[in-house]
């Protein structure tokens, strides 16, 4: 007896505590909070970071410098045209007898053309700088396709996170709804106020977790608005469509296409060019120029006006090593790019390989979840109402409102690990982003 009295006094104190604290706030929906923010489009979010991110405009920014690295190579092998003039005081005018060989003051004035008749090395540099541009372009078209994956990874974490926010969310009104029915029979003195209790406990609890949900949606939201160079967070306004991908032969083949494949291989080709051109730097260079001058006041060898033409032929013989270490150095480059090359194909491949059976494991994955969620709620049905009934305690349905909710968590995480699986056999086979 003592047992049960005791037992009572302390139930009923906790539920006075409870019952003395304020109630617990409501907490303001995802849907209304994101009703506030701009929503787009994955294909919208991807356009707007490709012109607004600053990776992507350094990308741009990258190419043109590889367009005037061209410019700078070409001006080697064209004409180059001089003006020079030149002014010389003396202490006093320089004769021969009767006969001015220097003035005092001289003045002289001249342009000078230079043009490379025959000159193999330059021209061979001239065309290694377009090989480099069309590798710097590929490679800043590689920059823009990650930075799409990087928007498109984001953009699925929002929608997932969304997901978990509205089921977290339905589980709240549930719980708020149990607590409820809860008090109502407690006040109508057919209830226990443990069960009041425990109801209450589970809103707060439920609350606590949307809470959390809706902090890692906000961080997911404003980690996209970054990325698409905005000051403020963004959310989705669809969940996305991603196609579907063909069988793994197919996807393989595909993989061959893909920007960061297309920007190696031009950088092991540019490499193995450099080493076949090797034998340019043997290779004499023939330079024409042309003089006109003006000379004030006239000598005895350079008369007042007047030009001159002139070829010089320069012909390598020994440079203390210098070519054959240059040799050795392009050979090495275009090692490592036929291996870094080979690597790429070798873990395209593989990613191809893993995307499908990640893709296999989430479809079973989420048929799993989805029966698992329809079995929870059907418990939480009957167990709902055999509590009304009478037939069972708030224990019994504190439990199943928490399976269920668990149920429909892992509902959301499978449905995004397939959104996931589907988009990296995108990227793996080269179909994401979308060739144009």
């Amino acid at each position: 007896m003592k047992l049960g009295i005791r037992t009572f006094l302390l139930v009923g104190g906790v539920a006075s505590t409870v019952a003395a604290q304020p109630a617990v706030p409501s907490t303001q929906p995802a849907a209304a909070v994101a009703a506030t923010l701009e929503s787009v489009t994955l294909d919208q979010a991807i356009e707007r970071a490709l012109q607004r991110n600053p990776a992507a405009q350094s990308a741009a920014l990258e190419m043109d410098r590889a367009d005037a690295l061209v410019r700078q190579a070409r001006a080697a092998s064209l004409p180059t045209l001089t003006g020079n003039a030149t002014y010389t005081r003396l202490d006093a005018d320089r004769t021969l007898g009767l006969r001015l060989v220097a003035a005092r003051d001289q003045l002289n004035a001249n342009l000078a053309l230079a043009v490379p008749l025959v000159a193999p090395g330059k021209w061979v540099q001239w065309s290694h700088a377009k090989d480099d541009a069309k590798v710097i372009g590929l490679s800043s078209e590689e920059v823009r396709r990650q930075l799409a994956v990087s928007v498109a990874r984001t953009f699925l974490a929002v929608v997932s996170q969304k997901r978990v926010v509205e089921v977290n969310e339905r589980a709240l009104e549930t719980a708020r709804a149990h607590e409820l029915y809860a008090t109502e029979r407690l006040s109508g003195g057919v209830g226990r106020r443990i069960d009041a209790v425990r109801a209450t406990q589970q809103v707060a609890t439920t609350a606590a977790t949307v809470q959390r949900a809706s902090i890692a949606l906000s961080r997911s939201q404003e980690a996209l608005g970054i990325l698409l160079g905005e000051e403020r967070p963004v959310s989705v306004a669809v969940d996305p469509e991603l196609s579907a991908t063909p069988d793994v032969a197919v996807a393989t083949t595909e993989s061959e296409h893909r920007t960061d494949m297309k920007a190696a291989r031009a950088r092991r080709e540019a490499a193995d060019k450099r080493v076949r051109d090797n034998w340019v730097d043997y290779l004499p260079l023939l330079l024409g120029q042309f003089q006109p001058f003006y000379q004030t006041p006239a000598t005895l060898t350079v008369p007042q006006t007047g030009w001159q033409a002139m070829l010089l032929l320069s012909l390598p013989i020994y440079d203390g090593g210098a070519r054959y270490g240059a040799h050795d150095e392009r050979t090495v480059l275009r090692d490592q790019a036929d291996l870094a090359l080979t690597n790429l194909m070798r873990q395209a491949r593989s990613e191809v390989r893993v995307a499908f059976e990640a893709q296999r494991s989430a479809n079973a994955e989420l048929v799993s979840a989805r029966a698992a969620a329809q079995s929870a709620h059907d418990a939480e049905e009957m167990t709902t109402m055999a509590y009304k009934a009478g037939a069972s305690t708030n224990l019994e349905v504190i439990d199943a409102e928490r399976q269920a909710r668990d149920a429909d968590t892992a509902v959301a995480v499978a449905e995004d690990s397939l959104r996931q699986a589907r988009l990296d056999l995108l990227i793996a086979s080269g179909r994401f982003p979308a060739r144009k």
